[in-house]
């Protein structure tokens, strides 16, 4: 990922909070077959290792965790994004000088993919990811609501993904190389939109 100076997140709390919100993520590896992309949930234990651990889940039928990586596998954590137009800029009206561009925020974290289809590491990970994902709701579902013969049998479907990770990088781009003059407007204009150009609004205003 391209990340000049200007955008570059260094704050590992930061990362980590981007990493936990994004619902989905996509994990890449290069294989002989060529890139390989599952969009998947993947968990984040940051007390393991020196970087942390991602845990996850794939079909046991997806090809992905059966073709020899031929480099690391690349997670992908996208945050909250939206369109900046130039009509939003003080400078469009003093020079003309602008263009479009995006706002965002994104991590990619890499790191040497394991696979696992033990049953009680399965149904850990599994337990943990339902937990997340349900814990907030009015009432949450929870894995042992189901059969337990329904589980293991579905449990036998998909294959664990451990990945220790070895670099992060993240983006967080957010205007900060335009004047403060342009930063008020792209983030006035953004607080008038949609509830997603609102999160990217509220990223601009706090520096």
């Amino acid at each position: 990922m391209y990340v000049p100076p200007a955008f570059r997140e260094t704050d590992e709390a930061a990362i980590h909070e981007t990493m936990r919100a994004a619902p989905l993520a996509s994990l890449v590896t290069a294989t002989a077959a060529g890139l390989l992309c599952t969009p998947l949930p993947l968990l984040l234990a940051p007390e393991e290792g020196e970087r942390g651990v991602l845990y996850g889940h794939l079909a046991r039928a997806n090809p992905h965790w059966r073709e020899p990586a031929l480099a690391e596998s690349l997670a992908i954590f996208s945050g909250p994004d939206a369109y900046v137009t130039p009509s939003w800029y003080a400078t469009k009206r003093e020079t003309g000088k602008v263009v479009p561009t995006w706002n965002y925020v994104a991590v990619h974290a890499y790191g040497t993919a394991e696979f696992f289809d033990e049953p009680e590491r399965l149904l850990a990970v599994v337990t943990r990811l339902t937990e997340r994902h349900e814990g907030a709701r009015p009432a949450p579902w929870a894995v042992a609501d189901a059969p337990a013969d329904f589980v293991a049998a579905q449990l036998r479907g998909i294959v664990g993904l451990r990945l220790p990770i070895a670099r992060l990088e993240g983006k967080r781009k957010m205007s900060q190389n335009r004047s403060a003059a342009d930063r008020a407007g792209v983030a006035a204009g953004l607080a008038a939109g949609e509830a997603g150009a609102r999160r990217v609004a509220a990223l601009i205003t706090e520096g």
